[in-house]
């Protein structure tokens, strides 16, 4: 355990020193947002470490902007929008460094009685864990997560209707020292105060777009790469604003590269061995094998999970980086499942997904899929080399619309998420897209103002 990483006692320390006074007690919403509070520290160990606490059913049951939205099964004015459980997971306590004296917990969402809430993402992403446990294999994971950094504070941005922003960088500064060494002073301190809350970084690097750069992490067991993933998203944001920059993890923010989120993945058994390399072509297991074959069967019908609002489908665009070709390929690009690595390294890197993912959403679409193919014994198609653009490999969803509905229709969905599951994001989906529908665009605006 990291110094970062806190127990129990050692939180309860640090209150009596008075080095930490406040507790955030945060959940994952839909969108992959951390919601909660922050509780005196004091308090927090007398009555939320012994009883948990509770909040709004609404925060499973919201659009993006908060607003409270009819047709959700779990929370609504019938139902009088009542609270359930944050049951704090105390393998989450950490320190934020970022703000003073302060320390996170995450919770996972209960009912009064105590059985989980299906539809939480981490509940969702939990269910599938407990699936892979039953094979005695542990899913490990690692989240890619590419930002675009603006020299406008998230004030000024907003006042700008986010339009004519500074970019931190003027060209592509993709691998680029000097690139990077002009925000070097917020990306150390990302860098840093991530390590700090317990994430171990491996680098930084400027991206293609203006003004975008990733850092990388260490992969880790799932749930915990999506629990940090998590954190580093908010304290991410909280960073840039103290500093007055801003900076977006959009899927789409302009018509260069968009923001992606690539996920790698591999399996070990109970002893830590990992599972996907063998004897088999290519090096693969044929565990390894019915488990991409299941990605590749799955990826169309499970891309509402990978892919979640309507800005997320503008991303695809042919030799973007970002995939359209549902095929694998070894260290290839064009595909949307790009294999790498060899012996005990050896994994898949599912490229759709964007910044705008919820990490336990989209893992637990991995691993479904990957149990899919398993339990169907599907056979691995022949690895695709080339240029998978210009391939006539099945497609990714063009937009969210499809996505949503394939995801509806879906058998293999309902039966490895649960017909309420399928239901709950289905219907988030149609709120997004009935809000796209009723907006009226800068685009349009532009075309038509004058012209038509």
């Amino acid at each position: 355990m990291s110094g970062s990483r806190l127990t129990l006692d050692r939180l309860r320390t640090l209150v009596a020193a008075g080095s930490v006074d406040t507790v955030v007690l945060a959940m994952t919403d839909m969108q992959g947002r951390l919601q909660g509070k922050r509780i005196a520290a004091d308090y927090f160990l007398s009555d939320v470490v012994p009883n948990s606490a509770e909040g709004c059913g609404y925060l499973l049951a919201v659009d993006i902007d908060m607003n409270t939205v009819d047709g959700y099964e779990i929370s609504s004015w019938e139902k009088g929008y009542g609270d359930f459980v944050l049951v704090p997971d105390f393998d989450t306590l950490r320190m934020v460094p970022w703000h003073p004296a302060t320390a996170m917990v995450q919770c996972d969402v209960t009912h009064h009685d105590g059985t989980p809430v299906p539809v939480s993402p981490r509940q969702v992403l939990r269910r599938q864990l407990e699936r892979l446990a039953g094979y005695g294999w542990r899913a490990y994971v690692g989240t890619e997560l590419e930002f675009i950094v603006f020299r406008d504070t998230y004030e000024q941005a907003w006042d700008k209707d986010y339009q004519r922003l500074t970019p931190a960088n003027q060209y592509n500064a993709d691998y680029s020292i000097l690139g990077t060494a002009k925000v070097e002073p917020l990306l150390r301190r990302l860098r840093n105060e991530m390590a700090g809350a317990g994430l171990t970084v491996e680098s930084a690097k400027g991206e293609c777009n203006l003004g975008q750069h990733e850092i990388a992490f260490k992969y880790a067991e799932a749930l915990t790469t999506c629990d940090d993933h998590s954190v580093y998203k908010t304290g991410a944001k909280e960073i840039a604003g103290q500093e007055d920059y801003s900076l977006t993890f959009m899927a789409k923010y302009n018509e260069r590269e968009g923001n992606s989120c690539h996920i790698h993945f591999s399996l070990r058994d109970e002893g830590g061995a990992p599972v996907m390399a063998g004897d088999e072509p290519h090096g693969f297991s044929r565990v390894m094998q019915h488990f991409l074959a299941g990605q590749l069967a799955c990826l169309a019908e499970f891309s509402l999970l990978l892919a979640p609002t309507v800005n997320s489908y503008k991303r695809y665009v042919p030799g973007s980086f970002a995939p359209t070709a549902i095929a694998w390929g070894r260290d290839n690009r064009s595909c949307a499942l790009r294999v790498v690595g060899h012996g005990s390294s050896l994994r898949f890197e599912n490229r759709v997904p964007g910044g705008d993912v919820n990490p336990y959403l989209a893992v637990a679409a991995l691993i479904a899929a990957g149990l899919h193919g398993i339990e169907h014994q599907l056979e691995l198609e022949a690895e695709f080399t080339g240029n998978a653009y210009t391939s006539d490999a099945p497609h990714v969803p063009a937009t969210l619309r499809d996505a949503v509905a394939a995801f509806e229709q879906s058998e293999a969905a309902a039966l490895a998420f649960g017909k309420d599951v399928v239901r709950h994001y289905t219907h988030a989906g149609r709120v997004e897209l009935a809000d796209f529908d009723a907006a009226v665009t800068d685009w349009e605006r532009r075309r038509g103002f004058e012209r038509l």
